[in-house]
């Protein structure tokens, strides 16, 4: 047994430092960025937010939106040939789109399926809540042979040594986090985690020096937040709470005291598993909860009012582009982020 004494810090215990700035105006800062893949070798351009492949935020109405502003959605498992087939539009939306597998047999079988159908989808999410097994590595090295041509998501995992494994094996981008999320329990179910923005910062550092990319996945609960996992190093930031409780995720409506709430739920957790698998196995607990998300309408505006939120992080501390935005900050440690006075 041994203990890290190094301070390790979650996105609530740092502000941006302001700084002296020759921006006019937000609407002058530029949050595209283009990117060029390890081992894909492929091109995207895009504001790089994405939703997470979770019921209710990784579907198909939201990638449909989300594409309108050039971002990314990666697809729930649950997508085959069928549910794709049937969306008419998805010629127009493919270049946004991730497609979403575990590593069983079976996972691999129904990618190849896919891939042979929709052989013009660019990005293959390979999604396990712990990332840290041999046979996850195992398995990105044989979706990497087998699509040499294809841009791998991998993850999750949140420390240095893991990432550099997880790009050596074949991914092109590896997804960072393990507990943060707003509907995640696997903190207080298992005991393990990382601060998500330390877990960013050092696996940033890590597929950088190696030439890969990584996701900021979860932990964030206000566009401030978003802005601090560019800050921190974060290539691209995947969004599931943020995102949910929209038309187009085509979620459960519930309906409670006049008031209009829609389910979201982890993907850990047992409303999931009853849901696609028939429910929990016997050798495993939920890690996940199950919330009621207020009615928020359409996305479009809440996509507009995190975007604006960034440009406004921007300006504060002088960065002409979210490429910049890394290279300008110094973040101020705090004890307190937010006067919540009247939410009480």
């Amino acid at each position: 047994m041994r203990i890290e004494e190094e301070l390790k810090l979650d996105y609530t215990d740092v502000l941006f430092r302001p700084k002296r700035s020759t921006l006019s105006s937000r609407k002058d800062v530029d949050l595209n960025r283009t990117y060029k893949f390890k081992y894909s070798n492929n091109e995207w351009s895009g504001i790089p937010i994405m939703a997470a492949n979770m019921d209710g935020v990784g579907e198909l109405g939201v990638a449909e939106k989300m594409s309108e502003f050039n971002m990314i959605t990666c697809l729930t498992k649950q997508h085959d040939i069928k549910k794709l087939k049937q969306y008419k539009k998805i010629k127009s939306i493919y270049k946004n789109i991730a497609l979403s597998i575990g590593i069983k047999k079976e996972d691999f079988d129904n990618l190849d399926k896919l891939l042979k159908e929709f052989n013009f989808i660019k990005f293959i999410c390979i999604d396990v809540a712990n990332g840290y097994s041999e046979r996850f590595s195992k398995f990105i090295k044989s979706v990497r042979d087998k699509y040499p041509t294809k841009t791998i998501i991998a993850g999750n995992v949140v420390t240095a040594d893991m990432t550099q494994e997880l790009v050596l094996n074949g991914a092109d981008i590896v997804k960072v986090g393990i507990g943060p999320g707003s509907v995640c329990t696997t903190r207080i179910q298992t005991g393990v985690g990382y601060p998500q923005l330390s877990a960013v910062m050092e696996c940033a550092d890590a597929a950088h020096g190696l030439g890969a990319h990584i996701i900021a996945d979860g932990g964030c609960t206000c566009p401030g937040d978003v802005a601090k996992g560019f800050g921190g190093g974060a290539d691209f930031v995947m969004l599931g709470g943020m995102l949910a409780g929209h038309d187009e995720g085509r979620g459960k409506v519930v309906k409670s005291n006049g008031s209009k709430f829609i389910e979201f739920y982890g993907s850990s957790s047992l409303e999931a598993n009853k849901k696609h698998y028939g429910g929990l196995s016997d050798y495993r607990s939920s890690e996940g909860r199950i919330v009621r998300v207020k009615y928020r309408g359409k996305i479009k505006d809440t996509i507009s009012n995190i975007l604006g939120g960034i440009r406004s992080s921007c300006t504060y501390v002088g960065a002409p582009s979210l490429k910049q935005l890394s290279k300008c900050t110094t973040f101020v440690r705090v004890s307190n982020q937010f006067n919540d006075t009247f939410l009480k």
